[in-house]
Protein backbone atom coordinates (compact mmCIF):
# COMPACT_ATOMS: atom_id res chain seq x y z
CA UNK A 1 0.00 0.00 0.00
CA UNK A 2 1.38 3.39 -0.97
CA UNK A 3 2.20 5.88 1.73
CA UNK A 4 0.57 8.65 -0.32
CA UNK A 5 -1.79 8.75 -3.25
CA UNK A 6 -0.45 10.65 -6.27
CA UNK A 7 -2.52 13.70 -5.40
CA UNK A 8 -1.35 13.56 -1.79
CA UNK A 9 2.24 13.16 -2.89
CA UNK A 10 1.88 16.14 -5.19
CA UNK A 11 0.80 18.15 -2.15
CA UNK A 12 3.64 16.56 -0.15
CA UNK A 13 6.10 17.46 -2.88
CA UNK A 14 5.08 21.12 -2.97
CA UNK A 15 4.88 21.36 0.80
CA UNK A 16 8.32 19.78 1.14
CA UNK A 17 9.82 22.41 -1.13
CA UNK A 18 8.26 25.23 0.88
CA UNK A 19 9.44 23.71 4.15
CA UNK A 20 12.88 23.04 2.69
CA UNK A 21 13.32 26.65 1.66
CA UNK A 22 12.11 27.91 5.05
CA UNK A 23 14.51 25.59 6.87
CA UNK A 24 17.31 26.58 4.53
CA UNK A 25 16.81 30.26 5.34
CA UNK A 26 16.60 29.42 9.05
CA UNK A 27 19.76 27.33 9.27
CA UNK A 28 21.69 29.76 7.06
CA UNK A 29 20.76 32.57 9.42
CA UNK A 30 21.79 30.47 12.41
CA UNK A 31 25.03 29.42 10.74
CA UNK A 32 26.15 33.02 10.37
CA UNK A 33 26.79 33.13 14.11
CA UNK A 34 27.68 29.47 14.65
CA UNK A 35 30.12 28.87 11.77
CA UNK A 36 32.58 31.61 10.91
CA UNK A 37 35.82 31.61 9.02
CA UNK A 38 37.75 32.48 12.16
CA UNK A 39 36.95 29.08 13.74
CA UNK A 40 38.25 27.11 10.74
CA UNK A 41 41.70 26.19 9.56
CA UNK A 42 42.26 27.85 6.17
CA UNK A 43 43.75 25.95 3.23
CA UNK A 44 47.41 26.52 2.58
CA UNK A 45 48.76 27.40 -0.84
CA UNK A 46 48.92 23.75 -1.92
CA UNK A 47 45.47 22.11 -1.59
CA UNK A 48 46.74 19.02 -3.40
CA UNK A 49 49.23 18.41 -0.62
CA UNK A 50 46.44 18.68 1.95
CA UNK A 51 44.37 16.29 -0.16
CA UNK A 52 47.36 13.93 -0.01
CA UNK A 53 47.77 13.91 -3.78
CA UNK A 54 51.02 14.00 -5.72
CA UNK A 55 50.62 15.55 -9.17
CA UNK A 56 52.62 13.74 -11.84
CA UNK A 57 53.97 15.34 -15.01
CA UNK A 58 51.99 12.98 -17.25
CA UNK A 59 48.67 14.26 -15.90
CA UNK A 60 48.04 11.41 -13.46
CA UNK A 61 48.15 11.60 -9.67
CA UNK A 62 49.67 9.41 -7.00
CA UNK A 63 47.39 8.65 -4.07
CA UNK A 64 49.78 7.60 -1.26
CA UNK A 65 47.29 6.64 1.42
CA UNK A 66 44.52 4.45 0.06
CA UNK A 67 41.53 4.11 2.41
CA UNK A 68 40.60 0.55 3.42
CA UNK A 69 38.54 -1.70 1.16
CA UNK A 70 36.10 -4.46 2.07
CA UNK A 71 35.45 -7.65 0.08
CA UNK A 72 31.96 -8.72 -0.95
CA UNK A 73 30.14 -10.80 1.65
CA UNK A 74 28.81 -14.20 0.63
CA UNK A 75 27.94 -15.42 4.15
CA UNK A 76 24.28 -16.57 3.93
CA UNK A 77 23.70 -15.75 7.61
CA UNK A 78 24.18 -12.02 6.96
CA UNK A 79 21.25 -9.65 6.50
CA UNK A 80 22.62 -8.72 3.08
CA UNK A 81 24.63 -10.75 0.58
CA UNK A 82 26.97 -9.06 -1.89
CA UNK A 83 29.05 -10.06 -4.88
CA UNK A 84 31.17 -8.38 -7.55
CA UNK A 85 30.36 -8.66 -11.25
CA UNK A 86 32.47 -7.32 -14.16
CA UNK A 87 31.02 -4.66 -16.45
CA UNK A 88 33.83 -3.73 -18.85
CA UNK A 89 37.14 -5.40 -18.15
CA UNK A 90 39.02 -3.22 -20.64
CA UNK A 91 38.05 -0.16 -18.60
CA UNK A 92 38.32 -1.86 -15.22
CA UNK A 93 34.67 -1.17 -14.39
CA UNK A 94 32.56 -3.52 -12.32
CA UNK A 95 29.63 -3.50 -9.90
CA UNK A 96 29.04 -4.75 -6.39
CA UNK A 97 25.49 -6.07 -6.05
CA UNK A 98 23.77 -6.14 -2.64
CA UNK A 99 20.80 -8.44 -2.02
CA UNK A 100 18.86 -8.14 1.25
CA UNK A 101 17.57 -11.20 3.04
CA UNK A 102 13.92 -10.27 2.40
CA UNK A 103 14.43 -10.96 -1.30
CA UNK A 104 16.26 -14.23 -0.63
CA UNK A 105 13.70 -15.51 1.84
CA UNK A 106 10.57 -14.63 -0.10
CA UNK A 107 11.90 -14.48 -3.67
CA UNK A 108 10.15 -11.11 -3.86
CA UNK A 109 11.14 -8.48 -6.41
CA UNK A 110 12.55 -5.31 -4.91
CA UNK A 111 13.32 -1.78 -6.12
CA UNK A 112 16.76 -1.27 -7.64
CA UNK A 113 19.10 1.52 -6.51
CA UNK A 114 21.97 2.08 -8.95
CA UNK A 115 24.51 3.79 -6.68
CA UNK A 116 27.55 5.93 -7.52
CA UNK A 117 30.01 6.62 -4.71
CA UNK A 118 31.48 9.98 -3.74
CA UNK A 119 35.09 11.09 -3.58
CA UNK A 120 35.31 14.22 -5.72
CA UNK A 121 35.69 12.05 -8.87
CA UNK A 122 39.30 11.55 -7.69
CA UNK A 123 39.18 9.19 -4.72
CA UNK A 124 37.70 5.94 -3.43
CA UNK A 125 35.98 2.95 -4.94
CA UNK A 126 32.83 0.85 -4.83
CA UNK A 127 34.94 -1.47 -2.64
CA UNK A 128 35.89 1.26 -0.13
CA UNK A 129 34.78 0.18 3.32
CA UNK A 130 32.75 3.34 3.96
CA UNK A 131 30.67 2.75 0.82
CA UNK A 132 30.48 -1.01 1.27
CA UNK A 133 28.99 -0.52 4.74
CA UNK A 134 26.71 2.27 3.49
CA UNK A 135 25.31 0.13 0.66
CA UNK A 136 25.00 -2.94 2.90
CA UNK A 137 22.93 -0.97 5.41
CA UNK A 138 20.94 0.80 2.71
CA UNK A 139 19.94 -2.48 1.05
CA UNK A 140 18.78 -3.77 4.44
CA UNK A 141 16.99 -0.64 5.66
CA UNK A 142 15.37 0.40 2.38
CA UNK A 143 14.63 -3.20 1.31
CA UNK A 144 16.13 -2.72 -2.13
CA UNK A 145 18.68 -4.36 -4.37
CA UNK A 146 21.69 -2.05 -4.66
CA UNK A 147 24.13 -2.02 -7.57
CA UNK A 148 27.19 0.03 -6.61
CA UNK A 149 29.11 0.94 -9.77
CA UNK A 150 32.89 1.14 -9.99
CA UNK A 151 33.64 3.96 -12.45
CA UNK A 152 36.94 5.36 -13.73
CA UNK A 153 38.51 8.15 -11.70
CA UNK A 154 39.94 11.52 -12.71
CA UNK A 155 42.38 12.95 -13.60
CA UNK A 156 43.48 9.76 -15.36
CA UNK A 157 39.99 9.70 -16.87
CA UNK A 158 38.45 13.16 -16.81
CA UNK A 159 34.75 13.79 -17.17
CA UNK A 160 32.68 12.66 -19.00
CA UNK A 161 34.38 9.26 -18.47
CA UNK A 162 32.44 8.60 -15.25
CA UNK A 163 29.16 9.51 -16.99
CA UNK A 164 30.01 7.15 -19.86
CA UNK A 165 30.71 4.37 -17.38
CA UNK A 166 27.41 5.04 -15.61
CA UNK A 167 25.38 4.83 -18.83
CA UNK A 168 27.26 1.70 -19.84
CA UNK A 169 26.32 0.21 -16.46
CA UNK A 170 22.64 0.84 -17.25
CA UNK A 171 23.01 -1.07 -20.51
CA UNK A 172 24.81 -3.83 -18.62
CA UNK A 173 22.07 -4.11 -15.99
CA UNK A 174 19.36 -4.39 -18.64
CA UNK A 175 21.20 -7.21 -20.47
CA UNK A 176 22.56 -9.02 -17.43
CA UNK A 177 21.51 -12.63 -16.82
CA UNK A 178 22.71 -12.81 -13.22
CA UNK A 179 20.07 -14.51 -11.05
CA UNK A 180 19.79 -11.65 -8.57
CA UNK A 181 19.35 -9.00 -11.23
CA UNK A 182 17.19 -11.08 -13.55
CA UNK A 183 14.78 -12.56 -11.02
CA UNK A 184 14.74 -10.37 -7.91
CA UNK A 185 14.60 -6.81 -9.28
CA UNK A 186 11.40 -4.89 -9.99
CA UNK A 187 12.42 -3.09 -13.18
CA UNK A 188 9.48 -0.72 -12.95
CA UNK A 189 11.11 0.68 -9.80
CA UNK A 190 14.68 1.72 -10.73
CA UNK A 191 16.42 4.79 -9.30
CA UNK A 192 19.80 6.31 -10.02
CA UNK A 193 21.42 7.42 -6.78
CA UNK A 194 24.68 8.95 -5.69
CA UNK A 195 26.28 10.88 -2.87
CA UNK A 196 28.48 13.94 -3.41
CA UNK A 197 30.34 13.39 -6.72
CA UNK A 198 28.21 10.28 -7.13
CA UNK A 199 25.12 12.50 -6.97
CA UNK A 200 26.59 14.56 -9.81
CA UNK A 201 27.16 11.34 -11.78
CA UNK A 202 23.62 10.11 -11.14
CA UNK A 203 22.27 13.48 -12.32
CA UNK A 204 24.36 13.77 -15.49
CA UNK A 205 24.10 10.08 -16.38
CA UNK A 206 20.35 10.30 -15.84
CA UNK A 207 20.11 13.23 -18.25
CA UNK A 208 22.13 11.29 -20.82
CA UNK A 209 19.98 8.20 -20.45
CA UNK A 210 16.80 10.27 -20.69
CA UNK A 211 17.98 12.01 -23.85
CA UNK A 212 19.02 8.73 -25.48
CA UNK A 213 15.53 7.18 -25.18
CA UNK A 214 17.23 3.83 -25.72
CA UNK A 215 15.27 0.60 -25.20
CA UNK A 216 18.56 -1.11 -24.33
CA UNK A 217 18.97 1.09 -21.23
CA UNK A 218 17.26 0.20 -17.98
CA UNK A 219 14.17 2.39 -17.58
CA UNK A 220 14.51 4.89 -14.77
CA UNK A 221 11.79 5.99 -12.36
CA UNK A 222 13.73 8.72 -10.64
CA UNK A 223 16.90 10.19 -9.19
CA UNK A 224 18.10 10.28 -5.58
CA UNK A 225 20.78 12.94 -5.15
CA UNK A 226 22.46 13.00 -1.73
CA UNK A 227 24.42 16.23 -1.20
CA UNK A 228 25.17 16.38 -4.94
CA UNK A 229 28.55 17.87 -5.89
CA UNK A 230 28.12 20.98 -8.03
CA UNK A 231 30.00 24.24 -8.30
CA UNK A 232 30.43 27.39 -10.41
CA UNK A 233 32.69 30.38 -10.84
CA UNK A 234 30.44 32.72 -8.85
CA UNK A 235 30.46 31.94 -5.13
CA UNK A 236 27.19 31.27 -3.34
CA UNK A 237 26.34 32.51 0.13
CA UNK A 238 26.97 29.10 1.72
CA UNK A 239 30.34 28.78 -0.03
CA UNK A 240 31.45 32.16 1.27
CA UNK A 241 30.11 31.44 4.75
CA UNK A 242 31.73 28.01 4.97
CA UNK A 243 34.82 28.72 2.88
CA UNK A 244 37.11 26.79 5.26
CA UNK A 245 34.63 24.18 6.49
CA UNK A 246 36.97 21.29 7.45
CA UNK A 247 35.04 18.52 5.67
CA UNK A 248 34.97 20.32 2.29
CA UNK A 249 36.97 23.54 2.24
CA UNK A 250 36.41 25.61 -0.87
CA UNK A 251 40.00 25.30 -2.06
CA UNK A 252 39.67 21.48 -1.93
CA UNK A 253 36.43 21.72 -3.88
CA UNK A 254 38.11 23.86 -6.57
CA UNK A 255 41.17 21.60 -6.72
CA UNK A 256 39.09 18.47 -7.32
CA UNK A 257 37.11 20.19 -10.07
CA UNK A 258 40.37 21.33 -11.70
CA UNK A 259 41.46 17.69 -11.92
CA UNK A 260 38.08 16.36 -13.03
CA UNK A 261 36.71 18.72 -15.69
CA UNK A 262 37.88 18.56 -19.30
CA UNK A 263 41.14 20.43 -19.81
CA UNK A 264 40.61 24.09 -20.59
CA UNK A 265 37.12 24.64 -19.15
CA UNK A 266 36.11 26.40 -15.94
CA UNK A 267 33.53 25.56 -13.29
CA UNK A 268 30.73 27.09 -15.33
CA UNK A 269 30.74 24.01 -17.51
CA UNK A 270 27.43 22.09 -17.55
CA UNK A 271 29.08 19.05 -15.94
CA UNK A 272 29.76 21.21 -12.89
CA UNK A 273 27.06 23.90 -12.95
CA UNK A 274 23.59 22.65 -13.96
CA UNK A 275 22.18 26.20 -14.13
CA UNK A 276 24.31 27.37 -17.08
CA UNK A 277 24.14 26.82 -20.83
CA UNK A 278 21.65 24.18 -21.86
CA UNK A 279 21.50 22.74 -18.33
CA UNK A 280 18.03 24.10 -17.52
CA UNK A 281 16.68 22.99 -20.90
CA UNK A 282 17.87 19.42 -20.36
CA UNK A 283 15.55 19.13 -17.38
CA UNK A 284 12.55 19.31 -19.71
CA UNK A 285 13.29 15.72 -20.77
CA UNK A 286 13.03 14.55 -17.15
CA UNK A 287 9.77 16.46 -16.75
CA UNK A 288 8.37 14.88 -19.93
CA UNK A 289 9.33 11.37 -18.78
CA UNK A 290 7.65 11.95 -15.42
CA UNK A 291 10.68 11.11 -13.28
CA UNK A 292 10.66 11.94 -9.59
CA UNK A 293 13.74 13.45 -7.97
CA UNK A 294 14.81 13.52 -4.31
CA UNK A 295 17.55 16.02 -3.37
CA UNK A 296 18.94 15.94 0.16
CA UNK A 297 21.33 18.35 1.82
CA UNK A 298 22.25 20.08 5.07
CA UNK A 299 23.03 23.57 6.32
CA UNK A 300 26.63 22.82 7.25
CA UNK A 301 27.57 21.85 3.69
CA UNK A 302 29.23 24.64 1.66
CA UNK A 303 27.37 23.29 -1.39
CA UNK A 304 23.88 23.55 0.13
CA UNK A 305 22.93 26.74 -1.72
CA UNK A 306 23.67 25.06 -5.04
CA UNK A 307 21.55 22.08 -4.05
CA UNK A 308 18.65 24.35 -3.13
CA UNK A 309 19.13 26.23 -6.43
CA UNK A 310 18.85 22.92 -8.27
CA UNK A 311 15.58 22.10 -6.51
CA UNK A 312 14.21 25.56 -7.41
CA UNK A 313 15.30 25.12 -11.03
CA UNK A 314 13.66 21.70 -11.24
CA UNK A 315 10.47 23.06 -9.75
CA UNK A 316 10.48 25.90 -12.28
CA UNK A 317 10.85 23.36 -15.09
CA UNK A 318 7.93 21.29 -13.80
CA UNK A 319 10.04 18.37 -12.55
CA UNK A 320 8.49 16.40 -9.71
CA UNK A 321 11.11 17.13 -7.08
CA UNK A 322 11.26 16.72 -3.31
CA UNK A 323 13.89 18.68 -1.38
CA UNK A 324 14.90 17.39 2.05
CA UNK A 325 17.25 19.77 3.87
CA UNK A 326 18.29 19.71 7.53
CA UNK A 327 20.12 22.27 9.66
CA UNK A 328 23.72 21.77 10.74
CA UNK A 329 25.75 18.64 9.90
CA UNK A 330 28.39 18.59 7.15
CA UNK A 331 29.19 17.28 3.69
CA UNK A 332 29.37 13.48 3.68
CA UNK A 333 27.96 13.03 7.18
CA UNK A 334 26.00 9.93 6.13
CA UNK A 335 29.31 8.17 5.38
CA UNK A 336 30.66 8.59 8.91
CA UNK A 337 27.61 8.78 11.18
CA UNK A 338 25.48 5.59 11.19
CA UNK A 339 22.55 7.35 12.88
CA UNK A 340 22.46 10.04 10.19
CA UNK A 341 22.70 7.34 7.54
CA UNK A 342 19.72 5.53 9.05
CA UNK A 343 17.67 8.73 8.97
CA UNK A 344 18.60 9.13 5.30
CA UNK A 345 17.55 5.54 4.56
CA UNK A 346 14.17 6.32 6.10
CA UNK A 347 13.78 9.35 3.84
CA UNK A 348 14.71 7.26 0.79
CA UNK A 349 12.36 4.43 1.72
CA UNK A 350 9.47 6.85 2.23
CA UNK A 351 10.22 8.52 -1.11
CA UNK A 352 10.26 5.22 -3.01
CA UNK A 353 7.22 3.76 -1.21
CA UNK A 354 5.14 6.86 -1.89
CA UNK A 355 5.53 6.37 -5.63
CA UNK A 356 4.03 2.87 -5.61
Amino acid sequence: MSLFSFSHYKFFWRSSIAVAFFLTLLFIANSLTLQTQSTSTPCNKDPYKQLNLILNQNGTVTRPNKPPDSPPAADPTLLVLSKDLPINQSKGTWARVYLPRVARDHRSKLPLLVFFHGGGFIFLSAASTIFHEFCFNMANNVAAVVVSVEYRLAPEHRLPAAYDDAVEALHWIKANQDDWLKNLVDYSNVFLMGSSAGGNIAYNAGLRAAAADDDEITKIKGLILVQPFFSGTRRTGSERRLVNEPHLALCFNDAMWALSLPVGVDRDHEYCNPTVGNGPGRLEIIERLGWWVLVTGCGGDPLVDRQVQLVKLMEKKGVRVVGHFSPGDYHGIQDSDPLKAKVLFGVIKTFISALN
